[in-house]
């Protein structure tokens, strides 16, 4: 039997797809199209939000400090707007809604 490859063959990378540089993380941005919307996505390495911790909307769990994962924003959006998401949550954003309903009031971490 021969390894498992994890890794497509030929073509373009997933990285490559999303229109970001070929850096795993850290690299450029790219802009998606969304809800009828454009954002901007940018892959972040974790190393810089030492101590810092954020809670995906696709999933509603949190991000711990220093993983990698990517931050997304409304093209036309203000610094309040930007949400931390894990990738394999953004990839499938279209299928997976948080569960939870918040009160109007509830802070958005």
């Amino acid at each position: 039997m021969s390894p498992r490859r994890n890794r497509p063959r030929g073509g373009e990378t997933p990285d490559e797809r999303l229109g970001m540089a070929p850096a795993r993380y850290g690299g450029g941005g790219a802009t998606e199209s969304w809800q009828g919307e454009e954002w901007s996505v940018r892959p972040v390495s974790g190393a810089s939000a030492q101590g810092k911790r954020y809670r995906c909307p696709g999933c509603d769990q949190e991000i711990p400090s220093g993983v990698p994962h990517l931050v997304a924003w409304p093209e036309f959006g203000g610094l309040d707007d930007r949400r931390h998401w894990h990738k394999a949550c953004w990839n499938a954003r279209d299928r997976r809604t948080t569960r939870v309903q918040r009160s109007r009031n509830a802070p958005r971490h």
